[in-house]
């Protein structure tokens, strides 16, 4: 039984682009939570150091989760020259 790919391999370089509507639903969702993630941490504190710590953790701890998906959903991951 093939798996169903929902991110293709990028022709050059390393990374995948969505290729499915599950895919494009999945990276419309983590744009939704990055954006909610300024709102939310701007609206908890106070300090501009605070707001953007609170930023960077919630962009890492997002971007690692697409990655995974993306890993687990995608083509197999490399290095492609073309």
């Amino acid at each position: 039984m093939e798996r169903k790919i929902w991110f293709k391999a990028k022709p050059y370089g390393m990374g995948w682009y969505p290729a499915t509507w599950e895919g494009w639903l999945i990276t419309l969702f983590y744009v939704v939570l990055l954006v909610s993630s300024f709102n939310l941490v701007d609206s908890n504190s106070g300090s501009t150091s605070g707001i953007i710590f609170g930023v960077l953790l919630y962009f890492f701890v997002l971007t690692l989760y697409l990655l995974f998906i993306a890993w687990l959903k995608g083509e197999r991951f490399g290095w492609r020259w073309g």
